[in-house]
């Protein structure tokens, strides 16, 4: 898919959750906002609505800052004790809802506002959709002195662990000050039992499979339109 066609399908789904935002969630409320391109094309897309809602919860500093220069009211999440929705992307998305996300190096703070949300909304192009996950490296945010135990650990699962670095060749540091192994050559055939099983390494903030925070409706851009898909709760 060439990149002018990609955009242009973000573009539609940004709209299309913004439709959805302002159809189902009421006056006052607010929103949690995830991180990257497509979820700009959200906020673009509810930046003329503001005003009807009480602000948002953001997941990154790059997302604090598209929503502050659009006029949003950015809230701390320890302000919030839970949010009615909760849009982002996803790198890859499976036929039950689960997610591998973290490409732009966002997810531990998308997991933190995910968890407070009763629906969590995944907005992404038809290329997303995956039969299973792990095509797409497997971000795991890891604190620097664990990078080696860590890497050990991946390694016996059967992945690859790369450090992500920045375009100067230096480690990406996130957020939250800490690095990102990104783990190539994962069949994830069990995303929930992955999850928790990564969850346990000492060292390890946060992993990149969000099955314990799946989605509960997605909404994918395709040639034809909008595809809306719900994923049972249980």
């Amino acid at each position: 898919m060439d990149k002018a066609k990609q955009d242009e399908l973000k573009q539609w789904v940004g709209r299309a959750a913004a439709d959805h935002v302002l159809k189902s969630v009421p006056e006052g409320a607010v929103v949690g906002v995830g991180t990257g391109s497509t979820v700009n094309c959200f906020i673009d897309a509810l930046a003329p609505h503001r005003a009807r809602y009480r602000g948002a919860v953001s997941s990154s500093l790059a997302t604090t800052h598209r929503l502050k220069q659009h006029g949003f009211h950015v809230i701390d999440a320890n302000d919030i004790a839970s949010l009615p929705i909760y849009v982002d992307g996803a790198d890859e998305i499976d036929a039950h809802g689960n997610m591998i996300k973290g490409g732009g190096g966002a997810l531990t703070r998308e997991k933190i506002v995910a968890a407070m949300s009763e629906t969590f909304l995944c907005i992404a192009d038809e290329s997303k959709r995956v039969p299973v996950l792990g095509g797409f490296p497997l971000p795991v945010e890891v604190v620097p002195m664990a990078l080696e135990a860590v890497s050990r650990k991946l390694i016996a699962l059967g992945g690859t662990p790369v450090l992500r670095v920045k375009g100067d060749g230096t480690p990406l540091v996130t957020d939250n000050g800490l690095h990102i192994l990104d783990v190539k050559g994962l069949r994830i055939d069990a995303p929930l039992a992955l999850e928790r099983q990564l969850n346990d390494v000492p060292g390890v903030l946060t992993v990149g499979v969000f099955a314990l925070q799946r989605a509960s409706l997605a909404m994918f851009a395709t040639a034809q339109g909008v595809e809306t898909v719900a994923y049972p709760t249980a």
